[in-house]
């Protein structure tokens, strides 16, 4: 089901517990909440606006905004490129681990009770588990996740939450392959999500953040991050997050540098974005993607290189930028992570260690924590 095709079969109303947003119900097992478009604009013009309206080599751009509906589907191509060990690394690490991350779950439930939940009319059960997903799939990673919950209580509720649209097609896909999953995917960036969730209120939720997405965040904004995850869980709950590991530098800056141009294509794509978003000018022919391996502060520096001296206009964010050449803009910083640190940032969080797994070569890592 198309994105037109949604909006044709159900109807837009504001939702009383979340003012800021306005609710599509499809049917009885699909919905989505998304907040005011112009809301969403006027954020993605400011952010780049205090991002790129800087000295020359301080420019930025907020990696979440790479994931527009043509971002997030050149990021699952790169993600079949040889080079980028960590989606398969990744799968790998969940096949292995479903069993035991199914009882760690069930250990939760209230003894003695059976899952017995109306899912589809509202109803919500405390002896089941929801699936928050931050970030939008149909992959094989999130499904092998709910085969877990609902060979465990025979019905799920999954809510994704994404900045982009792609999750009205990702939701489509599993409810055709899912006859006992509902989905209410909630349109808007991490922070809005989590702060939607922790209105919402029922049942017990799983809460998953895959990939390598917090390595996005600098150490400080990352220990922010798990806190703000942390309090929109409730007892009960539990938080499974993705880290890469540090490895070899060859390793790593080939993962960002594939042979095929994908990682390239995403990069620029942020410049195609602000082009169509915002009336910027930018030719993407006068930039270059950069990816590198600082060793000293452990992570990989993705950039936009301007290969001449150029002047942009961006008039939604209402200013003009002059570039040198050679001039960077840091679109990305991925950090790795060593074993020790794990523990530290979830008690520094109040975030409690459950378990972790990871593959034999210790490239990923997979840790499950609880609401301390």
């Amino acid at each position: 089901m198309v994105k037109s095709e949604l909006k044709e079969a159900g109807r837009y109303r504001f939702h009383h517990g979340h003012p800021h947003y306005k609710m599509l119900e499809v049917d009885s097992r699909l919905r989505y909440f998304k907040p005011h478009a112009t809301r969403v604009e006027r954020t993605f013009a400011e952010e780049i606006s205090h991002g790129l309206d800087r000295g020359t080599n301080s420019r930025f751009v907020n990696p979440k905004f790479f994931y527009d509906e043509v971002g997030s589907e050149l990021f699952e191509a790169i993600c079949s490129t040889p080079e980028y060990y960590l989606t398969r690394t990744e799968i790998g690490i969940l096949e292995g681990m479903g069993g035991e991350l199914g009882s760690l779950l069930a250990g939760g439930y209230r003894r003695g009770g059976a899952y017995n939940g109306d899912l589809f009319s509202g109803a919500r059960s405390e002896d089941g588990v929801r699936l928050v997903e931050l970030g939008s799939g149909s992959s094989v990673k999130t499904r092998i996740i709910l085969d877990v919950l609902l060979d465990r209580q025979g019905r799920a509720e999954y809510f994704p939450i994404d900045i982009s649209d792609i999750l009205t097609r990702s939701s489509a896909l599993l409810l055709a392959d899912y006859p006992h999953l509902a989905i209410t995917g909630i349109i808007d960036t991490y922070e809005g999500g989590l702060e939607f969730l922790r209105a919402y209120g029922g049942g017990r939720s799983l809460i998953m953040f895959l990939g390598s997405s917090y390595g996005n965040l600098p150490p400080d904004d990352g220990i922010r991050f798990l806190r703000n995850v942390r309090s929109a869980m409730k007892p009960g709950d539990m938080f499974l997050m993705g880290l890469d590991m540090v490895k070899d530098t060859p390793t790593l800056e080939s993962a960002y540098n594939d042979a095929a141009g994908m990682t390239s294509r995403f990069n620029l794509n942020v410049l195609s974005r602000m082009n169509a978003e915002l009336g910027a000018d930018f030719d993407l022919d006068n930039f270059a993607h950069r990816a590198t391996y600082n060793e000293d502060e452990r992570r990989v520096e993705m950039h936009l290189e301007s290969l001449r001296d150029q002047t942009v206009t961006i008039p939604r964010s209402g200013f003009v930028m002059r570039l040198e050449r050679g001039e960077l803009i840091h679109t990305e910083s991925s950090y790795k992570y060593e074993p020790g640190q794990i523990r530290g940032m979830l008690n520094s969080s109040g975030l409690g260690h459950v378990g972790s797994w990871t593959d034999a070569n210790g490239y990923f890592t997979l840790v499950l924590a609880a609401a301390c």
